[in-house]
């Protein structure tokens, strides 16, 4: 696969020029990257190292994440999982103006690293290994400031900009190619139980510190201002803002997550 291959190959090139610049990083960029055969195995390796405690050791962890993302080769989840790390690299390097390489991404920025860290509890929670994802959601939580529930579905080519204070619930889904900033909470009311948490569509931009309650649709190609309070619907390509959140008009693009354009017509 091209694109495959594109997204590692620009990773070990740009490891490769940043060890050439900068050769106190060179035994780190070769640890994490030019030591590595594949994406796959880097990320385990970079995950496995910022997750570790004094309990959970780096080679432990990195023998689980390599279990869900290199040893099921052959299944149709585990060739979604891959290209989901790979759309979310090219994500942050083409929506993110402080990311200037896809492997700035991988080895530099905390929101990549939550991501895929729920990536892989994810596929661990739906495995059945339970209290196995549960510990790596407190890890996560500890270590990046962000606390996704493993049983949260999310698409790919997904953006969590700085992510600090980021909360998923639990049975949340969020569409491909979002954009999310800091301080954002899909959250719940307190007043439901089951299927309670916020359903984000494809292309949707939330802006920072903005609240989504409640078993809502927020529609596809919509935008949340910064410091909304959403407890309705939003209709698609159309902004709202304020708190509780109004509709204030309609998105100047179709895809506001792709464009990080906070704009309207």
């Amino acid at each position: 696969d091209e694109a495959v291959d594109y997204i590692w190959t620009a990773i070990r090139e740009e490891a490769r020029r940043d060890a050439a610049r900068e050769p106190m990083l060179s035994s780190s960029l070769y640890a994490s990257v030019l030591s590595h055969d594949t994406l796959e195995q880097s990320l385990s390796f970079v995950l496995a190292n910022k997750l570790a405690d004094s309990t959970l050791l780096p080679t432990q962890l990195m023998e689980i994440f390599n279990t869900v993302l290199t040893e099921e080769e052959e299944t149709a989840a585990g060739a979604e999982l891959r290209e989901a790390v790979r759309a979310d690299v090219a994500a942050f390097k083409e929506r993110d103006p402080a990311c200037v390489g896809y492997s700035h991404a991988l080895l530099l920025f905390k929101g990549f690293h939550a991501l895929e860290s729920h990536r892989i509890q994810h596929a661990l929670w739906n495995r059945g290994q339970r209290l196995m994802a549960l510990a790596m959601q407190s890890r996560i939580s500890a270590v990046f400031s962000m606390d996704i529930h493993p049983a949260a579905r999310l698409g790919k080519g997904i953006l969590i900009d700085h992510g600090t204070g980021v909360v998923i619930g639990e049975t949340c889904v969020i569409g491909d190619s979002v954009s999310i900033l800091q301080g954002v909470t899909l959250g719940g009311t307190g007043k439901a139980v089951g299927d309670r948490h916020p359903k984000i569509e494809s292309h949707v931009l939330i802006g920072a510190h903005s609240t989504v309650l409640g078993n809502i649709k927020v529609e596809r190609g919509s935008m949340i201002s910064a410091g909304s309070l959403v407890l309705k619907p939003v209709a698609a390509h159309t902004m709202v803002a304020g708190s509780p959140a109004k509709v204030v008009g309609k998105v100047r693009d179709s895809k506001p997550s792709l464009v990080m354009d906070h704009h309207i017509t």
